[in-house]
């Protein structure tokens, strides 16, 4: 199985961490809007933004995929938003990662910004369920990777 690369390189490679979620069972738009979100944040408070979607406290602001997605009113200056409990979840267990990394590479965590944070389509897992008179229906199981690169700042 071949690896795919990560698709930003920091120019210092000691004050930066990386982390990548290789094909997780998660939805690639909810992946693209969290992405979104996180982006340009503190390490910590994205943590904890996270936090708060899996307990529905705070929603995700839907800014590319927001066609038929109605209004939350915990968002601010914004009004199409949803809770995507798995793939925060998921995406949570990245930047744990990326915190254990960078903590493994001896940086502070409270200045850590996340510089990039992207979303990529993975594979998709092809099965039919078979149906009533020789037909079938597809059952695809879409994967979807997610990077993320924290740098001191």
């Amino acid at each position: 199985m071949a690896r795919i690369k990560y698709s930003y390189e920091p120019a210092d490679q000691l004050n930066s961490a990386k982390a990548m979620g290789y094909e997780m069972p998660i939805s690639f738009k909810h992946a693209v809007e969290i992405c979104g979100e996180i982006r340009g944040k503190k390490l910590l408070q994205a943590m904890k933004f996270l936090e708060e979607v899996v307990s529905m406290k705070k929603a995700v602001r839907f800014k590319k995929y927001k066609k038929k997605v109605p209004h939350k009113s915990s968002l601010e200056k914004w009004y199409a938003g949803r809770y995507p409990k798995k793939a925060a979840m998921y995406i949570l267990d990245v930047l744990k990662n990326l915190e254990a990394n960078a903590k493994y590479k001896g940086l502070d965590l409270e200045k850590l910004v996340i510089v990039h944070a992207q979303a990529q389509k993975g594979r998709v897992l092809k099965r039919y369920w078979p149906r009533a008179f020789g037909r079938a229906t597809p059952r695809f199981q879409y994967l979807t990777t997610v990077q993320v690169v924290a740098e001191v700042k």
